[in-house]
C-alpha cells in the first residue's frame, strides 16, 4: 500500500479508528495486534489494548496468534476483524456476536450472497489449534477441519478487502499519495 494501513484515512477518521470505534461496547475485551509501524500507529490511535506482533512478515496467522495470546483465559471466542477490512458497522458486530453466543459455533464467517468475508468468530476451543498450525497454511487449515455456521448478512462490506491503492480509491474515493504521508 506505500502507508501504513491502519492509518489510511476512512469515514473522518482512520481504518484502525473506525474499527475501534464499531467494535468497542459489543467485544470485549477489545485486543488490537499491531505488526509494521506500530509506534507509529500506537502514536496516532487511541487503543485501549495493543500488543506487537514482532514477527508479522510471517503473515496474518502469527498476528491471530499473538492476539489469542493476549486474551485472558475466560474468553468463550475470538472476533477477528482485519485492518484492511474496515467496511463494517457496529450493527453488523452485534449481528455476528449475538448470532455467536446463541448457538456457539467453533467458527463463525458472515456471507454476502453466499461469499465469505470478514469478521470471523474462532471459539476457544479452536484456539490450539490455531497456535499448532503452520503460519504458511493459516487459519483457514483450521476452518476446513471444523463446522462452520455460515450467516447471510446484508453488508457487502464484509467482502471489501482494502489491501492496494485501486482498492482503497475504489471505495473511498481517495488515493495514496506516493510517499506515503497524508
Amino acid at each position: 500500500m506505500g502507508f501504513p494501513k491502519p492509518l489510511l484515512p476512512y469515514r473522518g477518521t482512520t481504518f484502525l479508528g473506525h474499527l475501534l470505534a464499531e467494535l468497542q461496547g459489543v467485544v470485549s475485551p477489545l485486543v488490537v495486534v499491531l505488526g509494521a509501524h506500530a509506534e507509529r500507529v500506537r502514536a496516532s490511535v487511541a487503543i485501549p489494548q495493543a500488543v506487537v506482533n514482532e514477527n508479522y512478515a510471517a503473515g496474518q496467522l502469527s498476528s491471530l496468534q499473538t492476539g489469542l495470546r493476549a486474551l485472558p483465559a475466560g474468553v468463550d471466542a475470538a472476533l477477528v476483524a482485519l485492518v484492511d477490512h474496515p467496511c463494517i458497522d457496529r450493527a453488523l458486530v452485534s449481528q455476528l456476536v449475538s448470532t455467536w453466543r446463541e448457538s456457539r459455533p467453533p467458527v463463525l464467517i458472515p456471507t454476502y450472497r453466499d461469499r465469505r468475508g470478514h469478521p470471523m468468530i474462532f471459539s476457544r476451543e479452536l484456539f490450539q489449534e490455531l497456535f499448532d498450525a503452520s503460519l504458511d497454511e493459516g487459519a483457514r487449515v483450521v476452518v476446513r477441519k471444523h463446522n462452520v455456521l455460515h450467516v447471510p448478512v446484508d453488508c457487502e462490506g464484509i467482502l471489501q478487502d482494502l489491501d492496494d491503492p485501486e482498492a482503497y480509491a475504489q471505495v473511498t474515493g481517495l488515493t495514496v499519495p506516493p510517499g506515503g504521508s497524508f
